[in-house]
């Protein structure tokens, strides 16, 4: 069954829809000797090839996906490599033999904790999508005063610059003075979102760590810097948070 161009090679694992789009328009995916277009129908015994090497699609869209959790610790950047020569998170990531890891989502430069990384451009992609409204749960220290009347707003929405944002619940987890912790829960992911929301109130974050993506905790025995392997147990309430299905060897969606 043939599938879009940018699906396929997603579900793959070279990338999510947006790198694989990007990949066709510049020129760079061949389909049977010509040049891929855009929104392109194709299916596993079409010859791909990726910047000049054929690619393997029957064994890859076939193969066992993995997801890896990783503590991303303040510092790192969220990017294959960086101009500026800082440390990124791929760098601590395991070496795999197919496909590469695609990453769920971003941290910015100075927020440390949960980042999702996968082998599944198509799970990427629907764990990122905005209309899957994946819940992502954040601890917050705040500096500053904050009194019922801010939370309020924070959860009823506030302007920002790039449109109305609001918090979906806000948990105080407790503490004194410049080191009052909260928990806060959103369901998207944009640029600095919970900074910007609670600097909307006066009030500034000076530790912000990731602890939730979607069903997937951070383990408090997980050390900063260190990964671990999602176990099928785990994989399968993953998948079936976005309606899809996974089983030990192969994929299925529902």
């Amino acid at each position: 069954m043939k599938e879009r161009i940018q699906k396929l090679l997603s579900r793959a694992g070279y990338g999510s829809r947006r790198e694989i789009e990007r990949m066709v328009n510049a020129g760079e995916i061949l389909v049977n000797g010509q040049r891929a277009a855009s929104g392109q129908a194709i299916d596993e015994n079409d010859q791909v090839t990726l910047r000049g090497q054929r690619l393997h699609l029957s064994s890859r869209v076939n193969a066992t996906h993995k997801v890896l959790m990783y503590h991303k610790p303040a510092g790192e950047v969220c990017t294959l490599s960086d101009p500026e020569g800082r440390p990124t998170v791929f760098d601590s990531l395991p070496k795999i033999r197919a496909g590469r890891w695609i990453m769920v989502g971003r941290l910015d430069i100075n927020t440390d904790g949960l980042l999702l990384f996968t082998t599944d451009g198509e799970l990427a992609n629907k764990l990122m999508h905005p209309s899957s409204e994946i819940e992502r749960e954040y601890a917050c220290r705040v500096l500053g005063e904050v009194n019922n009347e801010m939370l309020i707003r924070l959860q009823e929405g506030v302007e920002l610059e790039d449109g109305k944002a609001n918090f979906m619940r806000i948990k105080d987890a407790g503490g004194e003075g410049v080191n009052h912790w909260y928990h806060v829960v959103l369901a998207e992911g944009r640029n600095r979102e919970v900074r910007r929301l609670w600097e909307s109130q006066g009030v500034k974050i000076s530790r912000l760590i990731r602890v939730r993506y979607g069903n997937i905790m951070l383990p408090r025995y997980l050390r900063s810097g260190h990964h671990k392997e999602l176990e099928v147990r785990e994989l399968r309430k993953l998948y079936g948070l976005v309606n899809m299905a996974f089983e030990d060897g192969f994929r299925l969606y529902r």
